[in-house]
This record gives C-alpha cells, structure tokens and sequence, in this order.
C-alpha cells in the first residue's frame, strides 16, 4: 500500500509539472537553469525528460529516509533528473593529453593539430563532445601551459616559410616577423574559441556547453602570447559586441609569478583587470591561499582549478591532490534555515544538522555505488578517451568505481544568514556573536565532512552552494509552515551558503574580511562576491586593490560585480539605466543586462527564475564606504 500510495503521488506531480513545461505557465520550473532556453522545443523536451526522470529516481532509487527528508524541505540533491543516467557532475579535462595523442569524439578521429588555430578548435570540440557525457560543468585546468606547445608549432612554421622567401633576413627582423605573424594567428584562434564557446550547440540544441578556463601562471613566451590575446578577443566581445557568456575565466593569482609589479607576468593581471572591468571575466583564484597552498609543490598541475561556478576538486585519498582528470561525482545541499526554525535552542540545532548530515551521506554513498556500478562503455569519452584518471585500462564492460573513487562527494548548505537570524536574531555581517556561530557551524559541517572521508575512505567535501533555482524553493516550502518571519522567509530567495546578505550595507573590505575565512572551511568549492557601482573601467586601480584584499582574507576564489548592460538597437555597450546613451533607446525589452548568478554570466536577465531577479534587485554595492 506504501509503495502504491507513493507511485500515485509521483505521477500526480509528474503530471502536474508537465502540464507547466508545456504551457510555459511556471517560468522557476522551465528556467531552472537560466542557461538554458527552457522555451524552446529542445528546452521542453529535456525539461520532459528531467521531470520524468526525477519521478523515478524518487519512485525507484532514493531511500525512504532521503524521501522523507526531501518533502520536509531539509535536503536537496543536486540534479536528481540525472540519477538514473549513473552520470558525474563535472570534471577537469586534461587538454594537453587530449591533443597530444589525438581523440576520438565518438563520430570520429581528431588527430594532434598542427598549429594553434587547429589547436583551439579541437578545444572547443573537445568541450562539445565531453558535455553530452556527464550534468554539470567542465573545465581545463591548464590552458595556457597545455595550449602553448602548438605556439610553438605555429611559431616553427612561419620560420620556415619566412626563411623560404628569396629575402636576406637579419636575425632580429626575422624574429620580429615570426612573433608578428604568430601573434596574429593566436589572436583569431582565441577569437574562434570565444566564438565557439558561445554558439555550439549541446544536449539536443538546448544549451552551449557549460565550460570553464583556468590560466595565469605560464611565464613562457609561447604560454603568454595565449593569454594575452584571450583576454584581448574577450574585451572585443562577440560578433555585435556582446559580452561572451562562455568560457568562464578563472586567472590564477600567484607571489612571484604575477602579483607584484616586478613579476614576469604582472601585465598580464593588470589586462586581466581591464578585461573583468569591461567584461565580467576573468575571475580571480588565488594558490597562495590557505584552502590551496598546501596542494601546491611548484608544479603547474599542482596549482588549484575551479570550475567557473565555484567547485573545487583538490585533495584526493587515491592519488595526487591536484584536479586534473577529476571531478565532483554528486552533491546534495542542506536547509539550514529549516533545521534553525524546528530548533529552540543551538544545541538542538547542531544535533539536528548532524542527524541531517547523516542523511545526506548515506543518500551519496547510495548514489556513488550507483555510478559505480555503470560501465565504461556507457560513457565513451569520459573513459574511452581516459578522460577520468586511470581509466586508460578499463574495457567497455568494466564498472568504474575504481576511477570514481577519485572524484569527490560534496555536501552543501544554502541559509546560513538566515538560519543565524531564526537562531540569534541577527546574522554574521551584523554581530561579533553571530560572526563566531556562523563559523562554528560551518566548523562542525567540514569536521563532520572530514569523518565521512575517513569512515568510508572516500573524497567527501563541504561545498558552498550555487543555489540558482534551490534559493527560492527552499524559502517557498518554509514559509507554507512557518509563515513570513521577518529576516529569515519575508524575501523570495534564501541568501547563497556563507555570504552575508546581499542587502545588508557593509564596506567592501569589511565583506571580504567576515567570508574570507569561510573559503578554507569549504574545500568543496567557494565563491565570494563585491558589487561595484559605476563606470569601473576608469578606476582599475580600484580593482587591484580589491583583488589584493582577497588575497590578504584568504580567497580561494573571488570574482568583481558591475552592470555591464547593452542597447541591441544600437550596439552600445556599458551601463544602460532609464535610456541608451548612444541612441536614446528606452525599451527595456531592447537592453540585454549582463549579470552573474552563481558564479557564472547569464546574457539576459529575462531567463533568470523569480527568485534570482529578485535576489539581483536587492544587491546592494560594497564600494561607497558604507558601514
């Protein structure tokens, strides 16, 4: 009679959420992922296959107790809809391995290119190709080392077609003409990578590939050439001037390498800082952090990756901590507010938050032997093309929880303000008081994280949530019990992991100061905002100084807001407000508002769900001196 009653209750939710998807009549449900066009014909059927493949893995795969905990609104697993699938999160791609020996999409052979201009395009295909294989983002750890090899390829070929020409060269005019043509060359490669990046189509047209870059530290000439001309395409935008969406840049800041005026690559960080003013990327990593330092040993592949979202891949019980030819198996995120609101006092709330921690262990172990038991088969390029670390000598047949044992499992945690709120009255950008619970609960989850990796000898990690569509549906489902409480469910959304409020006036500094030291709790991935006001392209100073009170509050990783706004009548590009300077132009529907939502930019805000416009609107700026 149970299982009866549960199987008439999915399908009565099936049936209900598809009748949204088909009439595009709930806009949080079909823009779940505002990068996603969930309008389209595409967008609809992958929405019909996410909500029936959610059913089932509720009807079929999840344990009583993890049901249970998700309809009292305490736990969410991220992506449920791919359960079924035995599929992986995300992954760091090894690039340079990839073109090295040449790979196989699945519909073809790619042999090793020749120069960077089919380097960059294999790198884009590579991208296309490994999107279909797993839910979440994806990522190469090393662009700028991996691609500078077919640099030097391209350099090697203008010599010898130069030295060919009936012309006497001096020495230094030849080199002079080598660097020149290469640099061109780079220039239109990293400009046909932006472009692609920003029009392949993946997972049946509904998307572009979800991908990330991490670059900074290559002091080589061929490495620089890389990352300077990237930078300078994104600057110049996309074909009309859009700002590019994708890839996501993360610039790894480093003492020595590119901090300080003196270091070999300080010209590159201050055009990175005018290219972030202009275009919203590069964020900004920082190696010599606490959370990362202890992975570096002055290797390029020990350097910390971030996928552009937020998560982290570092430290691995079955092999070296580095992120390369790794990822995030699964993640499943707490309601701390809830678990404040049924406690009365804070040692009710701890107990309930490790019972709830439980929970959601036992639900991520069920799902890694789940993904465990799939074959290698069922994922060629992941594993085909030795994609995941030691999955060269696996057979079509073979199962993978060998190579996945090397990913991590992440808990996360959304709320943590507001649960300070529904605790104390008041959260940790308020009070001294609420500052230090705050830090002890999130203590308390990383030592409870820490445990389950050796109870089960496997990557646990604690994770600060990219909560997109999660900030408003847990706040919904909280407030039918408990009503509209001031500070804790009066907004629509629930404010992301340890950030202090959006809303909540505070110094830039005094921001970067209270989340710094959250980054090293959550190893699983960390993110911290400051909001600019105003035109910050004519005060890059202003910048710099931003980036450096990171480093000095221990940033794993941090990135600037600013509106970046564009008039698609005119072209112009820069902050729009009530009218286009360029062309007057007062429709609204005319102005695309470029905005970061979880880490990554969303083209226009029209796809966001409720509860991030909201959340966007309310974003007050951390650069006016407010206390």
């Amino acid at each position: 009679m149970k299982t009866l009653t549960r199987e008439l209750a999915h399908e009565t939710a099936l049936f209900s959420g598809l009748d949204e998807v088909v009439y595009a009549s709930n806009q949080d449900l079909i823009q779940e992922n505002a990068n996603v066009d969930g309008q389209s014909p595409m967008g609809q059927m992958s929405k019909f296959g996410s909500e029936a493949a959610k059913a089932y893995a509720k009807l079929k795969l999840l344990s009583d107790r993890t049901l249970e905990a998700i309809d009292q609104n305490l736990i969410h697993p991220h992506d449920l809809d791919f359960l079924p699938t035995g599929t992986t999160t995300c992954v760091q791609l090894p690039l340079g391995k990839l073109l090295k020996g040449g790979f196989n999409t699945g519909h073809g052979f790619m042999r090793e290119p020749g120069d960077i201009v089919s380097a960059m395009a294999l790198a884009s295909i590579i991208f296309q190709s490994n999107q279909n294989m797993q839910h979440g983002g994806q990522s190469f750890p090393m662009f700028d080392y991996d691609l500078a090899p077919y640099v030097k390829k391209t350099m090697k070929k203008h010599h010898k077609r130069l030295t060919n020409y009936p012309v006497k060269w001096d020495e230094a005019d030849l080199q002079a003409a080598v660097l020149k043509d290469t640099e061109r060359d780079v220039y239109q490669a990293c400009e046909a990578f932006v472009h692609n990046c920003n029009s392949m189509h993946s997972r049946g047209g509904g998307q572009v590939p979800f991908v990330s870059i991490n670059y900074g530290t290559d002091t080589s000439t061929e490495g620089r050439m890389v990352m300077k001309n990237l930078l300078l395409a994104t600057k110049a935008g996309l074909g009309n001037g859009e700002t590019p969406i994708f890839p996501i840049q993360i610039f790894k800041m480093k003492q020595g390498i590119n901090f300080s005026e003196t270091d070999p690559n300080y010209d590159l960080y201050q055009l990175a800082l005018e290219t972030t003013a202009e275009r919203l990327f590069p964020n900004f990593s920082f190696i010599d952090s606490e959370v990362n330092v202890g992975h570096y040993n002055g290797t390029p592949e020990s350097e910390v990756s971030y996928m552009g979202c937020r998560t982290r891949v570092m430290a691995n019980r079955h092999g070296d901590d580095n992120s390369i030819e790794r990822g995030n198996l699964s993640f499943t995120s707490v309601n701390l507010v809830k678990l404040a609101l049924l406690s009365h006092t804070t040692d009710q709330f701890f107990v309930k938050l490790a019972d709830t921690m439980d929970i959601v262990i036992a639900q991520l172990l069920e799902r890694f032997q789940f993904q465990s038991a799939k074959q290698a088969g069922h994922f060629s390029f992941l594993y085909g093309q030795a994609v995941w670390k030691g999955s060269e000598s696996l057979a079509p047949t073979d199962t993978l929880e060998e190579v996945l044992k090397q990913g991590t499992l992440s808990i996360g945690f959304i709320g943590l303000a507001e649960a300070l709120v529904a605790l104390i009255g008041e959260h940790h950008g308020e009070s001294d008081v609420a500052y230090d619970l705050g830090y002890q609960i999130i203590s308390f989850m990383r030592k409870r994280v820490d445990q389950a990796s050796d109870n089960y000898d496997l990557n646990f990690s604690l994770i600060a949530t990219p909560a997109e569509g999660l900030s408003g549906r847990f706040t919904r489902g909280d407030r039918e019990v408990f009503g509209t409480i001031p500070g804790v469910t009066d907004r629509d959304y629930y404010t992301n992991s340890f950030h202090v409020p959006v809303y909540y006036p505070i110094r830039a500094i005094d921001k970067i100061n209270k989340e710094g030291a959250f980054h090293a709790l959550c190893n699983g991935g960390h993110i911290s905002y400051i909001e600019c006001d105003g035109d910050v392209t004519k005060n890059i100073k202003a910048l710099d100084v931003l980036v450096k009170a990171m480093a000095q509050a221990n940033f794993g990783y941090g990135s600037i807001n600013h509106p970046v706004d564009r008039c698609t009548a005119c072209g112009h590009t820069g902050i729009i407000n009530n009218a286009c300077p360029s062309c007057a132009n007062t429709d609204e529907e005319q102005i695309e508002r470029i905005r970061r939502i979880t880490g990554y930019l969303v083209g226009d805000m029209k796809k966001w769900n409720s509860a991030k416009r909201k959340e966007e609107s309310e974003r007050v700026k951390h650069d006016q001196g407010r206390k």
